[in-house]
Formats: C-alpha cells, sequence, structure tokens
C-alpha cells in the first residue's frame, strides 16, 4: 500500500486480514500499553496539565481564525533569512515543488527524517519513479522501508513489528555483515542500523524532514526526535527541505513551548523529547555547518476546505499518537487495516476530510464511542462528535449499508410515533425476555448477526427503560 493507492473503503476486509495476522497481534499486544501507562505518568506528574491543554485548544483555534495573516508572516521572515516558501495546493504540487529543487542540484540521494506530510503526498515512490533514492533515517521509517511498507502508527511507525521480525529483515538485507553476527538483543539491532545509516548522511545531496511547528514570529521551524536523525539529515545535506501542512504554524516561540510541554507527554510519556530543533534558514557566513539552500513547502490539500466547518476543530491535532494509544479498535487491528496515511480515531477524522467519504466514510464507523481519544486529546479535540458527523454524511450520501439505512428508517418511523414506540419495545422485551429466561441470552438473533457473531447477547430482565423510568418518577413524586 502507497500513500496515494488508500484501500479506506475496503476497511471491513482488511480488519479481517489483521485479526487473522498473529504476527502483528502479537507486536500490538506488547506495545498496547507502553504508551498509555506512560503518558498518564508524565500528565500526571504535571498539576496545571490539564490548564495547558486549555491553553494549547485555545492558541490553536487562534491560529485558525488568522491563519492567512500568520502564514504570510511567516513567508516574511523564512524569505528574510534567506530560505524559499513554496504553496502546494496538493499532493501534486508537492511532488513536483520536490522533485524541481532536487534536480536542481542533481541529487541522486535524499535523506529522510520522519514526516508524515511526506507520506500524505507519496514523496518516497515518487523521488524512486524519478531517480532518486530517498533514505530513511528514522529507525521505525528505516524498517518498514526495507519491507515496503507504509507506516502503521504516526509517531512508531513500526509498532506493527516484531523484534524477531525486524532480525530476520536485517538478516536478509544486510548482507554484507557476517552472518553469525549477535542480533538477539535489541541494542544490536539498533547499533547496526546506526552504524548502516552513519554513511548515508554524508552521502546525501538533499535532506527532508517535516515539522511539528513552524513559528510565524521568528520563520524557524521545529522538529522533536529521539535518535537525532532529524539534526543529521537537515544540517548536512547542501539542501534542507521543510514539509508542513499549512496548520502547522504557531504565532510565537512562547506559543510552542506551550504546545511542546503538551506534546511529548502526550505522544511517548517523555516530559520532553531527547531532541527539540529548530531550522532558521540556510547556512549563514559565520555558520560553521548546515545546508547551502532552505525551502519550506506547505501543502494545503483539502485543508483550507475544513476551515469553517464541523471539522475545523481536527486541524489542531499535533499528531502526538495519544488517540490511538488509547483506542481499543486500533489495539485490536493496527494502522495498515486504516488504508491510508493516518489511522486511528485523527484518522477516522481526517481521512474523509482529506480524500472523501466515499474512500473514508468507513473509518468513522470504527469507533466504540468510548471517548478515551477526546479525553486523553492534548488539544481537546472532539474525535467523537466529528466521527458522528462523518456518520451523517455518509448517511445522507447513501453510502452506509442498505442494512443500516433501512434499519434505521425503520427505527425512526417508531420513534416518530412515541405512543407505537413504547408498545413495540414493550412487546419485544417481553417476547425475548420470554424466550431467553431459559439460557439468559441468545447464541443467535434475527437482525443481530453482527453483534452474535462475536458474542452472545443478553436476554432482557424486567420491563423497558422507559418503564422503569416513568415508575421511578412515580416514585419520586409521591415523597
Amino acid at each position: 500500500m502507497t500513500a496515494h493507492e488508500p484501500t479506506s473503503r475496503l476497511f471491513k476486509e482488511n480488519v479481517k486480514a489483521a485479526m487473522a495476522d498473529q504476527n502483528l497481534q502479537k507486536a500490538m499486544k506488547n506495545a498496547g500499553e507502553g504508551f498509555v501507562g506512560k503518558r498518564r505518568v508524565a500528565a500526571g506528574g504535571v498539576p496545571e496539565f490539564d490548564q495547558i491543554r486549555d491553553a494549547a485548544r485555545d492558541l490553536k483555534n487562534h491560529v485558525l481564525g488568522h491563519l492567512d495573516l500568520y502564514l504570510a508572516r511567516y513567508e516574511e521572515k523564512v524569505t528574510a533569512a534567506g530560505g524559499h516558501v513554496h504553496w502546494a495546493e496538493t499532493a501534486e504540487d508537492m511532488r513536483r515543488i520536490v522533485l524541481d529543487i532536487c534536480r536542481s542540484v542533481d541529487a541522486k540521494t535524499v535523506n529522510k527524517g520522519k514526516t508524515m506530510i511526506s507520506e500524505e503526498a507519496g514523496i518516497n515512490d515518487w523521488l524512486e519513479q524519478n531517480g532518486i533514492r530517498p533514505v530513511e533515517t528514522d529507525l521505525g521509517e528505516y524498517i518498514i522501508q526495507l519491507r515496503g511498507e507504509a507506516p502503521s502508527h504516526i509517531i512508531a511507525p513500526a509498532i506493527h513489528v516484531t523484534s524477531d521480525e525486524v532480525e530476520a529483515l536485517f538478516r536478509e538485507r544486510h548482507t554484507h555483515l557476517p552472518a553469525d553476527r549477535n542480533l538477539s538483543e535489541l541494542s544490536s539491532m539498533l547499533s547496526e542500523a546506526r552504524t548502516i545509516l552513519r554513511q548515508k548522511y554524508f552521502e546525501a545531496e538533499v535532506g527532508i524532514t517535516g515539522a511539528n511547528m513552524l513559528i510565524a514570529e521568528t520563520g524557524q521551524s521545529i522538529i522533536v526526535t529521539n535518535e537525532g536523525n532529524g539534526d543529521l539529515s537537515q544540517s548536512l545535506p547542501k539542501v534542507h527541505i521543510v514539509l508542513a501542512s499549512l496548520e502547522k504554524i504557531v504565532p510565537t516561540m512562547e506559543d510552542a513551548a506551550t504546545v511542546l510541554r503538551v506534546l511529548a507527554r502526550s505522544a511517548t510519556g517523555q516530559d520532553m523529547s531527547v531532541y527539540t530543533t529548530l531550522s532558521s534558514g540556510p547556512r549563514r557566513a559565520e555558520d560553521p555547518d548546515g545546508p547551502e539552500q532552505y525551502h519550506v513547502i506547505l501543502l494545503d490539500n483539502g485543508r483550507t476546505e475544513m476551515v469553517g466547518t464541523e471539522f475545523q476543530e481536527m486541524l489542531r491535532c499535533i499528531r502526538c499518537g495519544a488517540c490511538m494509544n488509547h483506542c481499543p479498535v486500533y489495539q485490536a487491528v493496527g494502522g495498515h487495516a486504516y488504508g491510508w496515511v493516518y489511522p486511528g480515531p485523527m484518522g477516522a477524522v481526517l481521512t474523509p476530510s482529506l480524500i472523501g467519504v466515499e474512500e473514508g466514510g468507513m473509518l468513522p464507523n470504527a469507533s466504540t464511542f468510548c471517548g478515551r481519544c477526546e479525553a486523553v486529546c492534548p488539544m481537546r479535540i472532539p474525535l467523537p462528535k466529528m466521527m458522528r458527523h462523518w456518520r451523517e454524511r455518509e448517511f445522507e450520501r447513501n453510502l452506509s449499508p442498505k442494512a443500516a439505512r433501512y434499519g434505521l428508517k425503520f427505527w425512526a418511523a417508531f420513534a416518530e410515533r412515541p405512543a407505537l414506540y413504547r408498545l413495540a419495545t414493550r412487546a419485544a422485551v417481553f417476547a425475548l425476555g420470554l424466550m431467553g429466561r431459559k439460557r439468559g441470552r441468545f447464541a443467535k438473533l434475527p437482525l443481530a448477526g453482527g453483534w452474535t457473531a462475536q458474542r452472545d447477547f443478553p436476554a432482557p430482565e424486567g420491563g423497558t427503560f422507559m418503564a422503569a423510568w416513568a415508575r421511578a418518577q412515580k416514585v419520586k413524586g409521591g415523597r
């Protein structure tokens, strides 16, 4: 699967394959609780954490209300520092701009730090098709590049891969190394990857990184990493290209600090990432190192169409991954089942926003609406609410399954007639209670196959909720 070949419409089929993949299930089980526990400890260690979340939310809301002004200011500052800002309306535009820059310096190799925008635009495939070799320098991205896969998590792209699979992969691909070398420990595999990638940093003519934030006040971009690969990718090549989406802008350095206080704690459970790096344009005369050219490519790709709609709040997302770390659906099926770049709850909202509800409309249905994603989101994004909005869009366009559409219409016919609704529910509860009295549950039930295929349906006990409520109100009124 590549970034420009989404399979989100095949979500059900993808899920079946994911649930049957024993290696994937093992990897997701091992990885699941780590992020959750670390985030809980990190957030609990800051008494004012919720107040910082409020401030970060309000900051991003302000930016989205004045996006044009801050982007114009950012461009002025980058240009004044000797850099270049390019505007890409679509992913195709971004690919074209990247290729033009690479060809201008006759690049043969491009080193890349971790960037989801690169995945969204399909940069790797595009460069390879045009004779330029992209090298992923983030360890997780390097692993999945060797496997020919897309990331399955936005901060831990190889979370779905077990250590045994990584060892087998390195032995298969690193054939120039001794066959009897010891790769039994994670540290030995890490050391091997570091040794191989070290030389790549000096070979590339162009370095590409993403950006966690862009600062309008100073014209700087910020990346946060734990490996230092981003620093080497942007400082050693002749050319540094920053790929970012429009909403990554923040007004000031102080605002960036506010977001940084919730970012790492929400993502990996760290107080701060190991490296927080700012880039400020090309090398100046007095600088000992740095790129000769500095380019920032800002991608729209449907985001401005979200501004002013019920999906605008999604543009507050800082790509921490907390929503998927806490999502029971994501933890069961992994990221590839979602069929495009962005998995989990944030992907269930962002994917149909960017590639259309016809393509991504299945994803908002992949939610229990337990609300954990919204509860842990550092930017307080109401993800369940927006997933419901997409379900409404899907229903309005007759994209949801016929059984669901007809079932809702059938239910609505009763719900619009309260007396009939109460009569029908009383009759249904009485009949099901009578039939299920012996076993207390149903292994199979007409019109409920989606439920009983995975679990028994409990037989009703007593009357309906509305009847119980009426009795309780009667008792309350008699006091």
